[in-house]
């Protein structure tokens, strides 16, 4: 049977119900589909999408997140694409939607991420294991550390310096750690920083991730001669990520995060 649903931003999208062939185009998105046990119905995936290992690896990628293989998505012919605002284009949307009912999650916050999971659930027919994950990260979630006021800058590049700001997964799991982002006062989403900004911001913690640069050690020198007072501490990038990766990230805190 077909079912329609209304989608993150709005619009309305109407699929065959429960979906035999689905693309997802977002890595967290795809890590959840697999958690659900939907490796049978997963037809495709972007390259970037990397987790489950062991089960991923048997889906064939079909896009990047940015650019898609339109022939290799006509090619597994998906009764559903499900996409995510920030992760993809508005223009990949647009030209997807043409062939294909195409779903748009938003994932901006920590409530957001337990709704996607919910939503996931529902749009696939897995419900009952979408519950029981949800469950579980919130169990997880309530031994994460505690860092009350401590003032904090998650970097995600270098030259230009590049921090998390407003209205992102990781500023929201910051936030409910208990860290203060300074950066959130920008106006963008992933503001540039110069050195006098970080200078000014009188951070506790500089969080330098794994990815997408791929900071290491051998950076903490820089943020030391820069900031003598802040702590630089090397980060796992993937447990920033939403979906099951927040299962994990949970224990990788309070390992990490001795604060």
């Amino acid at each position: 049977m077909n079912k329609t649903v209304i989608d993150k931003v709005g619009r309305s999208v109407t699929y065959k119900f429960p979906p035999k062939r689905i693309v997802s185009l977002c890595p967290g998105i795809t890590d959840t589909l697999l958690a659900l046990n939907l490796e049978d119905e997963l037809v495709g995936r972007t390259r970037f999408c990397i987790h489950p290992k062991g089960k991923v690896e048997n889906v064939p990628a079909v896009a990047g997140t940015k650019d898609i293989k339109l022939q290799a998505i006509q090619d597994v012919q998906p009764d559903l694409i499900i996409v995510e605002k920030e992760e993809n284009t508005k223009e990949i949307v647009e030209e997807l939607e043409k062939h294909f009912p195409v779903y748009v999650a938003e994932v901006q916050s920590v409530d957001d991420a337990f709704r996607m999971i919910e939503d996931i659930g529902s749009l696939t027919d897995r419900s009952e294991a979408a519950v029981r994950l949800f469950n579980s990260i919130q169990e997880q979630f309530k031994s994460l550390p505690k860092a009350t006021g401590k003032r904090v800058a998650y970097v995600i590049w270098r030259k230009p310096y590049m921090v998390v700001g407003k209205d992102t997964y990781i500023n929201s799991l910051l936030d409910r750690m208990g860290f203060i982002n300074p950066f959130t006062k920008a106006d963008s989403r992933y503001p540039a920083v110069t050195v006098d900004e970080f200078q000014q911001a009188e951070l506790d913690y500089v969080l330098l991730a794994s990815e997408p640069f791929p900071f290491k050690e051998k950076h903490f020198k820089e943020f030391l001669d820069m900031m003598p007072g802040t702590e630089p501490i090397l980060v796992d990038g993937e447990m920033f990520w939403y979906g099951p990766r927040m299962l994990e990230a949970a224990r990788y805190f309070q390992r990490h995060l001795t604060l």
